[in-house]
């Protein structure tokens, strides 16, 4: 009979102690004071960094293949489901924070959100190349291969296009 309570004992006592835990409550850390997107503390721009790298230029463009972002918007950015990324009409901004954002947290109506699905440093590659589709990309950032082999101009040596935001369209209903 002993045996029995001690054993209820510590049946309840684990019941009571588990009933008795909270759930963790974690805040939100929103970084030091002063971070910016693409900052860093020290105030350099670290898109620079990707944009003027013909190596992450290069591994953008590997990326865009490897996340299937042609799926979407068609090889080159020329547009498919998703919107044209070459031409002068920007839905959500040409600028890299806009770009950023639209890669890392996604658009409503089909673009998914990519942060904490891939490393931060992939969604800069991106974002630089998805600038330089428009030719936003500097020159400097060209790439290292002979561009005889290419079968068309690389998106470096590109026109620069200021990029002007998309026109409502009456026919699809888009904003």
């Amino acid at each position: 009979m002993n045996r029995l309570h001690a054993s209820l004992g510590v049946v309840i006592s684990a019941t009571l102690l588990v009933a008795a835990c909270e759930r963790e409550k974690r805040e939100f850390d929103p970084g030091p004071e002063g971070a910016q997107l693409g900052k860093s503390l020290s105030g350099v721009d670290r898109m620079s960094h990707y944009e003027r790298n013909a190596h992450a230029l290069a591994t953008g463009k590997r990326l865009w293949t490897w996340y299937n972002c042609s799926g979407c918007h068609a090889n080159g950015g020329g547009g498919a489901s998703g919107p044209a990324l070459m031409d002068r009409a920007w839905i959500y901004g040409w600028d890299t924070a806009s770009i950023y954002k639209s890669i890392a947290d996604g658009r409503p109506n089909g673009m998914p959100a990519y942060r904490g699905r891939i490393p931060e440093d992939q969604l800069w590659q991106l974002t630089a190349y998805v600038r330089s589709l428009s030719g936003l990309a500097p020159q400097d950032g060209a790439p290292n291969r002979d561009d005889a082999f290419l079968t068309r101009t690389p998106e470096s040596f590109s026109d620069q296009q200021k990029p002007q935001p998309a026109q409502p369209s009456a026919a699809t209903g888009q904003r």
